[in-house]
């Protein structure tokens, strides 16, 4: 028998925030959207609207081609907050 969870509803933080451009260069805006091994987090985790979620996926693909964020973290050497180095 399924359990019947209940989840609360997500929702965009940049809709509710107002933002209307993501610019690749602000880093604590991108980083609501990256994993601990800098992937970019769906959607459905996040809770993103789908125009911001491709704001977010542009903005993200273009601070790793300027090396604002890694492409790749090693899997050995795995830091808890990779945002730390960046500063």
């Amino acid at each position: 028998m399924a359990d019947n969870k209940k989840f609360k509803k997500r929702y965009c933080k940049y809709c509710e925030a107002k933002i209307d451009h993501i610019d690749y260069k602000d880093l604590s805006l991108l980083k609501l959207s990256l994993s601990e091994r800098f992937k970019i987090m769906p959607r459905r985790l996040t809770g993103n609207c789908k125009n911001h979620q491709e704001m977010v996926t542009v903005a993200i693909k273009r601070a790793r081609h300027t090396a604002l964020i890694p492409y790749i973290v090693d899997r050995k050497n795995v830091v808890e907050n990779p945002f730390e180095i960046l500063k």
